[in-house]
This record gives structure tokens, sequence and C-alpha cells, in this order.
């Protein structure tokens, strides 16, 4: 392995590439690698405590680090692990996004970040050459420098509720016949299976009415609605509900919930909502409860991505109405591009 500064060989979907990246701090030397999975004891302790808990990389490091068109790329400084970024080529190839950035406590300050993300774009240029944007998604506040650096292509509220699984599955159908009691009416929804997926996503009224920017957010990773991209998606374990699938205007999309690092028997569901009645996203979200929660032993952290002029009347319904606590308050993600 060469320190950064010196040619460096970046081997990623089979490819060897030579790369060569200028430091212009050559002390201490930096080494970049391709991850393997002999790494991620290093990885999983130098990441300790990030996102509150909520990393997801420890649950999906062993997929990623397998996954067609994507590369997880580290920094080491003397043969160990100090920061990590993954690039992953979407859009039929023109897109790369730029995920799980992270530097060890301990190094942060020292510009790791900017040199590990530098390679990454140098490395991307070299072997896909028909990338023209890279996209991130943050929820930290942007600054001045950030709207210099980046294009905003859309941003969504984020809420985060947690519960007991089978604590709330207990009463889940006593709660919904007192809220129905009380004046809340169930609006439609549907499960979307098989083929009905693509014939519904694909839809030009569905990108443009439903979508924010035609833009499928999943789980923090942004996706044009286009039938590449969902061949992507259809390898994971998703679930899609909409209000009507002759002609939808709520879709909602979760995630099979995972383990995270916040305690033991804690796990994660994400829901992403597209579309703006409030409704359809109630109904939907009790749908999605039902759907994911069974044969959950241990507690939630579930974080609903949605309109922004939604949470504070979600916030009131995942309280009151359902017994869920909230975690959080208000807080926004940021979908961003920038050219390469």
């Amino acid at each position: 392995m060469r320190a950064a500064g010196e040619p460096v060989r970046a081997r990623g979907g089979g490819v060897e590439l030579p790369m060569k990246l200028e430091n212009a701090h050559p002390e201490p030397p930096l080494e970049f690698a391709v991850a393997t999975e002999k790494e991620f004891e290093e990885i999983l302790a130098m990441s300790k405590g990030i996102y509150g808990g909520l990393d997801y990389l420890p649950s999906r490091y062993h997929s990623w680090i397998r996954e067609p068109n994507r590369t997880v790329v580290l920094a080491k400084k003397n043969g160990a692990v100090i920061g990590l970024q993954s690039v992953y080529i979407v859009d039929a190839g023109e897109t790369v996004l730029v995920e799980g950035l992270r530097v060890a406590p301990w190094e942060r300050g020292k510009g790791v970040a900017g040199l590990l993300q530098r390679f990454c774009l140098e490395m991307v240029k070299e072997k896909h050459p028909a990338v023209k944007v890279s996209r991130l998604t943050r929820d930290d506040k942007l600054g001045p420098k950030d709207f210099v650096k980046y294009r905003v292509v859309t941003k969504q509220g984020i809420l985060l509720v947690r519960f007991n699984a089978q604590e709330l599955l207990s009463r889940l159908d006593i709660t919904v016949l007192a809220l129905e009691e009380g004046g809340f009416c169930p609006a439609p929804s549907e499960l979307l299976v098989g083929g009905e997926v693509a014939e519904i996503i694909l839809r030009e009224s569905f990108r443009c009415e439903v979508l924010p920017n035609q833009t499928i957010i999943q789980d923090w990773q942004p996706f044009k609605a286009t039938a590449s991209n969902l061949g992507l998606l259809q390898k994971k374990e998703l679930c899609w509900v909409v209000d009507k699938k002759s002609r939808p205007t709520v879709a909602t999309l979760s995630t099979r919930p995972f383990p995270i690092p916040l305690g033991k028997d804690w796990f994660y569901l994400n829901i992403d909502v597209f579309g703006r009645t409030l409704a359809h996203v109630k109904s939907q979200l009790i749908h999605h409860l039902r759907l994911q929660v069974p044969g959950l032993q241990g507690s939630v952290m579930c974080q609903l991505f949605l309109e922004p002029a939604l949470w504070l009347d979600m916030a009131e319904f995942c309280q009151v109405g359902l017994g869920l606590e909230l975690a959080k308050d208000y807080t926004e993600q940021y979908l961003l591009e920038s050219d390469v």
C-alpha cells in the first residue's frame, strides 16, 4: 500500500485503477484502500457513537463491499483505519452517490475527510467517466460555503419516534379503533406488489406530481425515478404503499427494520413519505407499522422523512394518537448535488 501523494492502485468491481493524489500535508502519510471483511471490527470501533446510535453501517457493511457499482474506500494511517467513504454509481452510470463518510474522532480536524473525498472523486472520474453529478444527503445545518459548493435538490422534515415493538402491536388495533371513535377516518391504502411498483412509479404523472423533484429518496439514498434505478431498489426488501393504484397522490416506502448500535434489541425502521395529504400519510403510517413491526422483539427507532409542512401534525398524531414517544425535535434532510 502506498502513501497519499504516491500512485495508488484501487480495486473495485474487479477493475484495477492507477490513482494518484497529491497531498499538501504529507506528514503523517495517509493510505487509501478498498474495504474488505477484515477491517469490519476496526470500522465498528472507529464509528462508535456516530449518529446517536442510529448508525446503519454495521448492518450494511458486508453487503456494501460486495455490491456491484459500489466501492467502499478506507483511509489508513500507519496501517490503522481512520476514515471511510462509499461511492455508489446510479442513474445508469451518470450519478455517484456519496455515502457513509466518517473519520475517527481522534483524527478529526486534520483534513482527513477532504483528502478522502478528493481521492474518491478522482477514482470515480477514472473508473466511471460517464458520471456527471455527485449527490449526497445531509441532516446538518447548511452554511454559506455549502450553498456555493452544492445545489439543493430538495429537503424534507425528519420525524423520529420510538416505541416497544410488542407493546405497540398488543394495542395497535384498539388504538386505531379509539381514533376512529374520536373522528379519525382511515384513508384507503394499497400495498404494491410485483410489477405494480415499476408500472406506477415510472408514470410521468407520479414522477411529476408525487415525488420531490422526480427523485425517490429511500433511507437516505436518492435515486432518479428510472427503470435502471428501480432495478436496484427491487433487490431490497421494500414495501411501497399508495392511496390508490389508479392515480396515487401519496406514496410511502418502508425499509425492512435492521439492528442498530443504540443498545441490545434496538431496531431502526425507515419510512419515506412522498405527497402532502395528511390523512393519507397517517393511514399509510399505520399500514407500514402493521407490515414491518410484527416479528420484532425489542425497541424501535422509527424515522419518517416527509414534507416539512406535515411535521407538526404528524408529530402530534404519533404522540397523542398512536402513543409513540418523540425522540428528537424537528430536523431536516437535505438532498444536495454538485457537478463532477
